[in-house]
């Protein structure tokens, strides 16, 4: 198996800040639009749509997840009754993008994603339809049985993996009712006594605590020789809105035996009650004990940085960062999770092959929400496959001026920190570590399925 260490190099675009106000706001401009569905679409005007037939199945399948009795959603919207009230709400948000919360651009980039929580255009027309209708119930003999949800405390995985093989919990924790930014630092022992590969990993912070969990790190750590810990690479990252990760079936990111959990767990009190004893979880599935390792290509998750150092963003002003990666083998990038925090509009990863001059537009995410921290994960068959040498670009634009609705204060120097009120500009991005051999069989294999042809195929070479 190909080693995993490799050449890095983060710095700012042309070696400097790119804090240039016309340039950066014309992209921020640019950005900002909603990315679909701008206007209405235009509903068939001999359609008739009721929420029994047409309009349950939909929420069922997109909205009910997080909008049902005690769910991190503002409202329950599991009946007609519940529903009609936010009728005209529900339409613009989901016109918008907005709701459900995943925010990836539909036109640009790679489209095909695991968990994909967007809605199809037909969806959206027949809710935009409904509502112009009227908002009629129908028939209620049209409805489909409920649904039978699983609890909160329940992990999510574990209706396609069973219960996971290991669960690692925080120490407890108590949150203030009223207070700023806390992070909580604890180190666990996993309980493993043997290296293992990760299936599938679930962070899950308490149901009561979860409103005020910013996000949640993980690390594992070994102790060396001399009893000091030494950190052996990233187990996960969470924040509200994220899933899990789903390791590829040809990849292997390793749980290490003797290990401990280095927790960074950013709590921010929520001004409405006291949070007693609250813990963090870390559900892993695990590949079988007797499980051929070596016939994987190993994982990892890293966080990957915008910037080559420290930047501010003036009162009513907006920045571009931007960064660079390179490998030293081929590598398959498996998932993308941009971050940042209340001024951040909008975040691109785009691949740079040097040796034909092409650049390549991976992902794009214009309407970032820093409500909602979502890790993009591409299809096996389209995931990005780079050839050693190839360069990750990832950019970001922040707007602090008054155009952002998320912006508290657009009167503040905004700089670069862990604080809520602080900017943060980086990518979580899961790399599976590549040999050639491995690499030329992966693109064989897409490539019998979909030829290139013409300019794709001169491209490719």
């Amino acid at each position: 198996m190909v080693p995993t260490d490799r050449g890095v190099f983060d710095v700012m675009a042309g070696g400097q800040k790119l804090l240039c106000a016309s340039v950066a706001l014309l992209a921020i401009n640019a950005l900002s639009a909603t990315p679909a569905l701008a206007a209405d679409p235009e509903p068939d005007p001999d359609r008739v749509v009721t929420f029994s037939k047409d309009v349950m199945p939909i929420l069922q399948q997109n909205c009910q997840v997080c909008h049902q009795p005690g769910a991190i959603g503002p409202m329950s919207l599991m009946n007609y009754e519940e529903v009609r009230p936010w009728a005209q709400v529900i339409k613009q948000r989901v016109i918008e993008r907005e709701m459900p919360p995943y925010h990836y651009d539909t036109d640009v980039g790679i489209q095909e994603l695991k968990e994909d929580k967007r809605l199809s255009v037909e969806d959206i027309e027949t809710i935009v339809a409904w509502v112009d209708q009227g908002a009629p119930e129908g028939d209620p003999a049209d409805l489909p049985p409920p649904v039978q949800w699983p609890d909160a405390a329940e992990w999510r995985l574990a209706a396609t993996y069973g219960q996971p093989d290991v669960v690692i919990r925080s120490d407890p924790y108590t949150v203030p009712k009223n207070g700023s930014d806390l992070w909580w630092q604890p180190i666990v022992p996993t309980g493993l006594t043997e290296d293992r590969c990760i299936m599938a990993i679930e962070t899950k912070p308490s149901v009561e605590g979860r409103s005020v969990t910013h996000h949640a790190n993980s690390t594992f750590m070994v102790r060396d020789e001399n009893g000091q810990f030494q950190r052996v690479g990233r187990l996960s990252e969470y924040a509200l809105g994220k899933l899990g990760e789903i390791v590829p079936k040809d990849a292997c990111r390793i749980a290490p035996a003797n290990s401990f959990v280095s927790w960074d767990i950013h709590y921010y009190p929520d001004g409405q009650q006291e949070y007693k004893d609250n813990q963090v979880e870390i559900g892993l599935w695990l590949y079988p004990e007797d499980f051929d390792k070596d016939s994987l290509y190993p994982q990892d998750l890293t966080l990957y940085y915008l910037q080559g150092g420290d930047y501010d963003i003036p009162p009513h002003g907006t920045l571009m960062t931007q960064g660079f990666h390179s490998f030293d083998s081929p590598v398959r990038i498996d998932s993308f999770q941009p971050h940042g925090h209340l001024r951040l509009k909008a975040m691109s990863l785009e691949a740079f092959y040097p040796e034909t001059g092409r650049k390549e537009l991976i992902s794009m995410i214009s309407n970032w929400n820093p409500g909602w921290h979502l890790s993009h994960v591409y299809e096996d068959h389209v995931a990005p496959l780079l050839p050693k040498g190839a360069v990750l670009i990832i950019t970001g634009w922040y707007d602090n001026t008054a155009d952002n609705p998320h912006n508290p204060d657009p009167d503040q120097w905004v700089g670069a920190g862990d604080r809520t009120a602080d900017e943060m500009s980086h990518a979580w991005i899961a790399v599976t570590h590549l040999d050639e051999e491995g690499y030329q069989r992966l693109k064989a294999e897409r490539e019998a399925l979909d030829p290139p042809s013409g300019a794709a195929a001169e491209a490719n070479n």
